[in-house]
């Protein structure tokens, strides 16, 4: 048995994968997991295809679990289960490749002080993405790692979209959009043209919806434009980003209400979006319980919604036009409610709904057939797993 493990490590929580690899060199899914709340309560949750009984398991109350402890109790799982040989590689999620990390490498201790350069560009993440492999570096320090940058898909958007009407020495230092959901984008680029390898080649907008969401626009499989940009807080209204803001309301809040620019980031990462907008979740499926009672979650579902449309017509407007739409993630996949709002909302492009396929969550949800639109589930996991089987 050869495995590869995948991770996906942030600030609360190190979320896995476990892969097989068969004769042939393709993965399948083995098992997934996460180990939730580091550094206070945090539980261990992993569900196997293999037959192998789930685990849930809570660490003691109080526990400061850090992200060397959680990579050892995953470790610990996987030897007890399929022996440590069994496990011949690790894949890892990085947000932030810069400029230069524009495909997945190999991780040693030079390239990974290099991607340390860049925590200013991702604060909130990349620290934590490099702590597990800082973390496996130690624990096993003979194991092949890869790192996969949710940057490196973006790398072919042309200059004219990425970069900012800024003084041109601002952007020789890397101030420009990189775009970010990278790695599920590249998935559902192959994924899509693997169905439907026609359109796949023309103009395809993917709806990457879930808490962090974000629209990428595609010409033959490759990203042109992307929503977000800087930072995975540009674009979209989020489950609890803000989205894209004028900067002059930045100045203000320091300004006026002697905020400090820590606490400014904090309020547009984590308290903004569903959650500040409605003040009850940054679920989407609590929000839609909750929203016939509850005019802020009405108004927090209806201005995501009016966000992803007016964002659709930015794109396909920088594309020349669409020939098709891909939801996935979370909310992309199952809130057919949403899909159905988007759709109404850009039938000027020549979209319309096919209400049972909809319901459904069918490939094609679209009575109209140029454009069309499709639902898609992503798999980055996968993804990372292929293209570690490739470099090594």
């Amino acid at each position: 048995m050869r495995l590869i493990l995948i991770l996906n490590a942030g600030s609360s929580s190190v979320k896995c994968a476990l892969m097989q690899i068969d004769e042939q060199g393709t993965a399948h899914d083995l098992a997934r997991g996460s180990i939730d709340g580091l550094g206070q309560n945090a539980e261990f949750s992993m569900r196997f295809m293999d037959g192998h009984p789930a685990i849930k398991e809570a660490m003691p109350a109080g526990s400061q679990i850090s992200h060397k402890e959680a990579l050892s109790l995953i470790l610990n799982t996987v030897d007890r289960l399929y022996g440590l040989s069994s496990l011949v590689a690790a894949g890892h999620r990085i947000v932030h490749g810069g400029p230069d990390f524009v495909k997945p490498v190999r991780l040693n201790r030079t390239n990974v002080d290099e991607l340390r350069k860049l925590i200013p560009l991702a604060p909130l993440h990349q620290p934590h993405n490099l702590a597990a492999v800082d973390s496996l570096f130690e624990l096993l320090p003979n194991l092949p790692q890869v790192g996969c940058f949710d940057t490196a898909f973006h790398a072919t958007m042309p200059a004219i979209a990425r970069n900012f009407a800024l003084p041109k020495a601002l952007t020789a230092k890397g101030i420009r959009r990189y775009g970010f959901h990278g790695i599920s984008y590249n998935y559902i680029a192959e994924a899509f043209a693997a169905r439907d390898p026609e359109r796949a080649k023309g103009r395809v907008i993917v709806a990457h919806l879930g808490n962090g969401a974000s629209l990428c626009g595609m010409i033959n499989g490759q990203s042109v434009v992307n929503t977000m940009g800087f930072s995975a807080l540009d674009g979209l209204m989020m489950g609890t980003r803000a989205g894209t803001i004028d900067p002059a309301v930045i100045f203000y809040l320091m300004r006026e209400e002697n905020m400090s620019a820590e606490a400014v980031e904090k309020m547009l990462y984590s308290q903004s979006g569903l959650l500040g907008v409605s003040g009850l979740s940054n679920d989407m499926r609590t929000l839609r319980t909750a929203a016939p009672d509850n005019s802020d979650a009405k108004m927090a579902l209806a201005m995501f919604t009016y966000r992803v449309i007016r964002e659709i017509g930015s794109v396909a407007a920088a594309m020349n036009g669409v020939d098709a739409l891909v939801f996935t993630a979370g909310i992309g996949e199952n809130d057919s409610e949403l899909r159905a709002d988007v759709i109404k909302g850009i039938g000027h492009l020549g979209f319309t709904l096919k209400t049972d396929a909809n319901e459904q969550r069918d490939f094609q949800i679209s009575a109209s057939t140029h454009p069309a639109a499709f639902v898609m589930p992503t798999n980055e996991e996968s993804l990372i797993a292929r293209s570690t089987i490739t470099l090594l």
